[in-house]
């Protein structure tokens, strides 16, 4: 078969071309630090990367999500710190306008800074993320939740609660809709409440109340009647005796597992009653305590009034404080899981970043080597082509 000279010199230069190009390839993957820079330098590898980025790149934005949902819990948490030092102050100043130094007009001048307490909660139910968002108008977080209505704020969020995706299948609640903060806060103990008789003459006042035996209670209506000053008995709703016994001043009336505890003199006819609990906004709560303060107690009658509206005001006001701290503890929780979910990403991403080096990256020592050894067979095929270019027929006449 013959060979032109043509066609060898083609064959040739094509074999040298190709020898650059691999070079070439060798040299931009040195270059880069990268083994794998096209999809055509492997295929299979290509494919994995492209998945383990997308995977890398969800879990990026599972951060910023998480980022928003901690920003936004951490100024919830502040908060709800600053509304519970605002419901000490207010039990404070109302357990000072107990005491029997204090007249009218000094309960007068604690109304007006409960009042201003209750300017400053508003504010703080109305505060805002730092991006301006309302923290507790659930979904309309664009809209201020809570507004003032006469004497009255009214929420006009929603219950809406806007969750976080910060991983595959895990989401956090980034906030807690203003209902349930300031507005579902159990009344009395959470089961029932006592309230005295505003016909009440004696001195007797509520001082606890609470659950003892959580199986022996029954939901229901009661009324406690003072007989004489030292007897007592619970009737249900339909005036059918349920217990009784007697009273020294200082002892606890106990029936179907609920214990209440009453301090002062009752007189015969004096009444007491317990009805289920139910919820309670806290600026109502905090409306009531400024009427109850505003009225006056130059008789004996209103003073006794007085004093059972700041009894229940007080222990409200108690139930309000546990409230508060059960929803900061929620939110510490959140807060911990976010901790949690952003320590596994951590470890994800560099997993992630070990498996896509170990596909994509190029091991330098035997890719410097594959470059030598392509340098030496570019050299060679160089050299063949000009030793080959240079023979001629008459080198051999």
């Amino acid at each position: 078969m013959r060979v032109s000279f043509i066609g060898a010199h083609e064959r040739m230069v094509d074999a040298i071309m190709t020898q650059q190009a691999t070079l070439a390839k060798i040299q931009q993957q040195v270059a880069l630090g990268r083994r794998v820079n096209t999809p055509a330098d492997d295929p299979v590898a290509a494919v994995r990367i492209l998945d383990l980025e997308k995977t890398r790149a969800d879990s990026a934005q599972f951060g910023r999500n998480a980022d928003i949902a901690k920003s936004r819990l951490q100024f919830e948490e502040q908060a709800l710190a600053d509304a519970g030092n605002v419901l000490d102050r207010v039990r404070e100043l109302l357990v000072e306008a107990n005491s029997a130094a204090v007249d009218d007009r000094g309960r007068a001048m604690i109304a007006s800074e409960v009042e201003a307490r209750i300017a400053e909660l508003e504010g703080i139910a109305n505060r805002r993320d730092a991006g301006g968002e309302y923290l507790f108008a659930g979904f309309s977080t664009l809209s201020q939740p809570f507004v003032r209505s006469g004497s009255s704020v009214i929420y006009q969020g929603d219950d809406g609660v806007r969750l976080q995706q910060v991983g595959p299948s895990q989401t956090v609640a980034d906030s807690h809709p203003g209902r349930a903060v300031f507005g579902r806060i159990a009344e009395g103990n959470g089961t029932f409440v006592v309230g005295a008789d505003p016909a009440n003459t004696g001195s007797a006042t509520l001082s606890s109340d609470s659950v003892v035996d959580a199986a022996a209670w029954v939901p229901g209506d009661y009324r406690i009647v003072f007989t004489s000053g030292a007897a007592w008995e619970v009737r249900d709703a339909a005036s059918t005796l349920i217990a009784g016994g007697a009273y020294d001043g200082s002892g606890a009336i106990e029936f179907n597992g609920a214990r209440i505890v009453l301090s002062g003199q009752p007189v015969a006819g004096d009444a007491f009653d317990v009805r289920a609990a139910g919820t309670e906004d806290i600026f109502t709560t905090l409306g009531n305590a400024v009427a109850a303060l505003r009225s006056p107690t130059d008789a004996p009658a209103a003073r006794m009034q007085w004093n059972a509206a700041a009894a229940a005001a007080i222990r409200q006001f108690e139930t309000a404080g546990d409230h508060f701290l059960d929803v900061r503890a929620d939110v510490g929780a959140r807060l911990a899981v976010l901790d949690a979910a952003a320590a596994t990403r951590a470890d994800l991403e560099v997993e992630l970043d070990t498996e896509v080096g170990k596909l994509r990256d190029v091991d330098y020592a035997e890719a410097v080597s594959r470059m030598t050894r392509q340098y030496t067979a570019l050299q060679a095929a160089q050299q063949s082509y000009v030793r080959y270019s240079q023979l001629s027929l008459f080198d051999y006449l």
